[in-house]
């Protein structure tokens, strides 16, 4: 299958978000990774540390204390010992203002502290979420319960590499939209430069044909000939073709028109130019009107309608009509042909730069007829529906300029 030069960009951009996947995935693999291995180590550390205080519960000998407390008071990870009826015996690596609640008294009366059991209980729940106990022996049959949490610095080293990622997305993103902006105005400066000089060198040639017409016109007594006639429409079509080129880039002036009249000056100039096994019909009321820059929305017809021809294999028909809604202050148009119609799927692509199934199209007409009619018509413009093998249906909305004068008709 051939990609067309408007594709190519979007498949980089898939190429480089599967890279970033892959770089994020590698990043957070290798980060918990590193956290199973510091998880493990703190729970070495805290099995030690409960050994320490059963050596120093069961030794009797003052002497042997000096290496299990030095082993008790180097952990570093916050742990609470319970007995069998789960009461705090001790804590290691909470917070100290917490240990205690200060009582107010009166003067001569005893300050009494004692511990915080809120604290202690949410606590002590967090830590029986985190890990299982460790644990000891304790005077025989006796055993006590150590549990324990993991460390500031490996709840720290969970979290950073999200922190991380998402700072260097953002930043990311700022730059490829500040990028894709910069580039996107170089590039619409050219193509707008060249669009008017494009204008301006088809001016003159114009300008020469329209007199050989009128020459042909008085020398052989022509003025009523169709072919001369034919003619000078298509010489008239190659003006308003330059007329468009010169407006690109600036804002185009909406006058107020009736739509139907609009769309069937068109169709009529445009069904003698494609194939007669096709029956053009415009279906309406003269009295819809809306605000239309006439040679922008020629030219949105002129790509529904090649687009409805090119779907059409043989004989077939293409309707327009024009209808409004009170309700909604709306001029609706309806293009149906009777085409190879479109994938459900495929109802917003179509309208995506370089999406063709012609081997020699561009991807454009859709694209730009979008544009168009939501840039600079103020509208809106969609499939309403399709079904492969019986043709499609396109619908443009518009603004009514007067409400009073809509025709209600079914959507």
């Amino acid at each position: 299958m051939r990609v067309s030069p408007y594709e190519q960009p979007r498949i980089w951009k898939y190429l480089l978000l599967a890279f970033a996947v892959v770089i994020a995935s590698g990043s957070l693999l290798y980060t918990n990774y590193l956290v199973k291995n510091i998880a493990q180590s703190e729970r070495t550390r805290a099995q030690v540390w409960a050994m320490s205080i059963k050596q120093l519960l069961s030794s009797d000998d003052n002497d042997s204390y000096t290496y299990p407390s030095a082993v008790r008071d180097s952990l570093t990870v916050p742990a609470i010992v319970v007995d069998e009826k789960e009461d705090i015996k001790f804590v290691k690596g909470l917070d100290s203002t917490k240990t205690y609640i200060p009582m107010v008294a009166s003067p001569g009366i005893k300050i009494t502290q004692k511990y915080d059991p809120e604290y202690f209980k949410k606590q002590l729940t967090s830590m029986k979420g985190q890990h299982a106990p460790i644990k000891i022996s304790i005077f025989g049959k006796k055993y006590w319960l150590v549990y324990y949490k993991d460390s500031v610095l490996l709840t720290q080293l969970r979290v950073f590499p999200y922190i991380q990622l998402s700072v260097i997305a953002i930043f990311l993103l700022v730059a490829y939209t500040a990028f894709s902006s910069s580039r996107k105005s170089e590039q619409n400066q050219v193509w707008v430069g060249l669009a008017k000089e494009t204008a301006h060198q088809l001016g003159t040639p114009i300008s020469s044909l329209m007199a050989w017409i009128e020459l042909m016109k008085e020398k052989f007594n022509a003025e009523k000939d169709p072919l001369i006639a034919e003619m000078e429409n298509d010489v008239r079509r190659l003006e308003i073709v330059a007329d468009r080129f010169s407006k690109i880039g600036s804002r185009p002036v909406l006058e107020t028109h009736s739509v139907y009249d609009v769309v069937k000056d068109f169709v009529d100039y445009f069904r003698v130019r494609v194939s007669n096994k096709i029956n053009f019909e415009v279906a309406g009321s003269p009295s819809l009107k809306a605000g239309l820059n006439i040679p922008l929305f020629d030219w949105v017809l002129e790509n529904l309608l090649k687009n409805a021809v090119n779907a059409i294999e043989g004989p077939g028909s293409i309707k327009v009509s024009v209808f409004g809604s009170k309700t909604k202050n709306q001029v609706i148009i309806d293009v149906t042909d009777t085409g190879k119609g479109i994938p459900k799927r495929k109802f917003e692509t179509v309208f995506r730069p370089g999406y063709t199934t012609r081997k020699r199209g561009w991807g454009l007409g859709l694209s730009l007829t979008k544009r168009m009619v939501e840039n600079y018509h103020n509208g809106s413009i969609f499939v309403k529906d399709s079904e492969l093998g019986k043709g499609t249906t396109f619908r443009i909305i518009l603004k009514a300029v007067q409400q009073e004068s809509l025709v209600e008709a079914e959507a």
